[in-house]
């Protein structure tokens, strides 16, 4: 018996099969809704615990002579405006704005460079003056508690930029892993400036932190890395 091609039916059930296959970063309007709210809320809780963490290092540093404790709360007031940045592209007109996206991506691009310039500058200034900054244990403290937790917001965010096809959030829960990065290198420069006397172990880590600020900032003002970054 001779078979029947109906090449019409295949090809009108290929195209329904290929239309409930998932869609990375594409989600449904009611689901789009829960993801923005969630992004929204992300973003007030880091702000939240930058402020803190900035109220913190800057009264440390100043009580200890650090430039790398006041650079790092530097580095927190920085994030939490790029926190502002993203509560602001998913409020009101700008949900779903192409412009409004790449504004914020330029933002926060911004912030990353002036995080990249104080650090450098201040790092520079610190080793050619070769300002010893005495012990502060809260200082300690506060990187040993930042280290571990900032992976985990930015690994937050990143999911929700992913799933909004945002890079802004993206890039700003990426700036959560330079903030990360900053206070491995602000504890292990205490701990050596506090247990062995190397002072200048802390600038001389910030200058590398601030090279991947940098890069940051320059693959954010491109509009590079919705997700691929840190």
């Amino acid at each position: 018996m001779p078979q029947v091609k109906d090449h019409g039916y295949a090809s009108g059930v290929s195209e329904q099969l290929i239309q409930l296959e998932p869609r990375i970063g594409v989600v449904s309007p009611g689901d789009r809704a829960k993801w923005e709210a969630r992004a929204r809320f992300l973003a007030w809780g880091g702000i939240a615990w930058h402020f803190i963490e900035f109220a913190i290092a800057i009264a440390a540093g100043v009580a200890a002579g650090s430039i790398a404790l006041i650079g790092f709360g530097a580095d927190s007031l920085i994030e939490g405006v790029a926190g502002f940045v993203v509560i602001w592209l998913f409020t009101g007109s700008r949900l779903e704005s192409h412009s409004a996206e790449r504004r914020a991506q330029q933002m926060i691009a911004a912030s990353f460079f002036v995080l990249a310039a104080y650090v450098s500058v201040e790092a520079i200034r610190t080793l050619v003056a070769a300002q010893e900054p005495e012990t502060s244990w809260i200082g300690i403290g506060l990187a040993a508690v930042t280290a571990p937790t900032m992976p985990l917001l930015a690994r937050a965010k990143r999911r929700v930029g992913e799933k909004l096809n945002s890079s802004a959030t993206v890039k700003e829960g990426a700036q959560n892993m330079v903030c990360a990065y900053l206070s491995v290198a602000l504890l292990v420069g205490l701990l050596l400036n506090a247990l062995a006397g190397l002072w200048w172990a802390d600038p001389a880590a910030a200058l590398v932190i601030a090279a991947v600020a940098a890069n940051e900032g320059r693959e954010s003002w491109r509009g590079e890395g919705c997700c691929d970054a840190c």
